[in-house]
């Protein structure tokens, strides 16, 4: 939608952006950003005005050559929503309704035995010629009345990533698995048929962080490289 929009404000024949994340069907973005080559900065005004009401474009600016929204990106945040209680009718779509009561305490214990450099592949599906290796920076669990929010950080995710772990934490929260099962699986080489993915209308990029404009190029090479457990 954005990529037609752009085509016909700038009557080009076709626009094709980078986003720093992609995002399954559902999630949502807050913070997502995109580069693209142009001969113009396009006011903000002009595409939000034939956009679709739930697209919004909150700033566009020139960056330098070495830019790139994706492999020049540091880090990106998520946080995903979820209510072990009756879910109010305007908050459907952004919150998870589950049906039994989570533990806090349990939540945070087992995503903390998942923080660091690992090979995710259990928690992810795997794309051809790409690594599932990641560094996670952060996960952790609060509760704000009957609302729980994670809140997720990583140099990257690979598809479906955020998703599998909420879901096999949500395992442990409601009790039906133990603290240290999550870790368990960090051992395994193919995706992990016991982890269920939560549902995508929960998640939210947030926000996504850039290194110095002296740095940029640097980034990308760095993350285009296929990391190894060895060289984590």
């Amino acid at each position: 939608m954005l990529e037609d929009t752009l085509a016909q404000i700038l009557r080009v024949p076709q626009i094709r952006l980078t986003v720093a994340g992609r995002t399954d069907a559902g999630v949502h973005a807050s913070g997502q950003v995109a580069h693209v080559d142009l001969a113009e900065v396009p006011e903000p005004y002009r595409l939000n005005r034939a956009l679709p009401g739930d697209i919004r474009i909150l700033g566009a600016r020139e960056v330098p050559f070495d830019f790139d929204a994706r492999f020049s990106a540091l880090r990106r945040h998520y946080t995903y929503r979820v209510s072990d209680a009756v879910v109010e009718p305007l908050q459907r779509n952004h919150i998870v309704a589950w049906p039994r009561p989570l533990d806090v305490s349990l939540l945070n214990a087992a995503a903390q035995t998942l923080l660091g450099t690992h090979d995710f592949v259990a928690f992810c599906k795997r794309r051809e010629g790409a690594t599932t290796i990641r560094e996670l920076q952060r996960l952790e669990w609060h509760r704000s009345d009957d609302v729980l929010v994670a809140e997720v950080s990583a140099d990257a995710f690979c598809h479906s990533m955020v998703r599998s772990l909420v879901g096999a934490l949500l395992a442990v929260g409601e009790g039906r698995k133990s603290p240290d099962w999550p870790a368990t699986l960090l051992t395994a080489e193919s995706r992990s048929s016991t982890v269920t993915v939560a549902p995508a209308h929960g998640l939210i990029l947030t926000k996504v962080d850039y290194p110095p404009d002296d740095r940029l190029a640097a980034r990308a090479a760095e993350t285009r490289n296929v990391r190894t457990l060895t060289e984590a």
